[in-house]
């Protein structure tokens, strides 16, 4: 990110170009009203650190290379009419007054939403929730992520 760029990014443009390098994930994933476990255990949410290395697609207005580091990244190419592909998949995106970025996809009988949003530019944060089409609870994860940044050479 350049040092001139405005910040939350208020648009589509400035917020892909924000999203680009190296973050330090921390991500919680949580299973809603699964009750067949009755367990009194931890089974219900589980917890993953990893890096994910995100690079800026050109077009109008853009995309993204979103992967672990040590895997094939996915493809996320926007259209600037609230359309969005990864891969064989079409979604919806929406940047919201609040500058968060909100992707919606339906998978089968299931819809998954995501919002993406910024409290410092060097810290993102997103929620995933995925809900069958009957309306019951599915399934969910919030993940924090730290963009890696180098010091200058002295």
């Amino acid at each position: 990110m350049s040092d001139n760029a405005s910040f939350p990014p208020d648009s589509i443009e400035a917020f892909l170009h924000l999203c680009e390098g190296e973050w330090m994930c921390l991500r919680s994933r949580f299973l809603l009203g699964d009750d067949s476990d009755t367990g009194e255990g931890d089974e219900w949410h589980s917890s993953e650190r990893g890096e994910l290395l995100v690079r800026h697609l050109e077009g109008n207005p853009g995309g993204l290379s979103v992967g672990p580091k040590d895997q094939t990244p996915k493809q996320l190419q926007f259209q600037a009419d609230g359309q969005f592909q990864a891969g064989e998949q079409q979604g919806r995106w929406t940047l919201w007054p609040d500058c968060s970025l909100e992707l919606i996809l339906e998978q089968g009988d299931s819809e998954i939403r995501e919002r993406i949003w910024f409290n410092k530019p060097n810290l993102r944060l997103r929620s995933t929730i995925e809900q069958p089409a009957d309306g019951t609870p599915g399934r969910a994860s919030f993940s924090s992520e730290i963009r890696r940044v180098s010091r200058p050479a002295a």
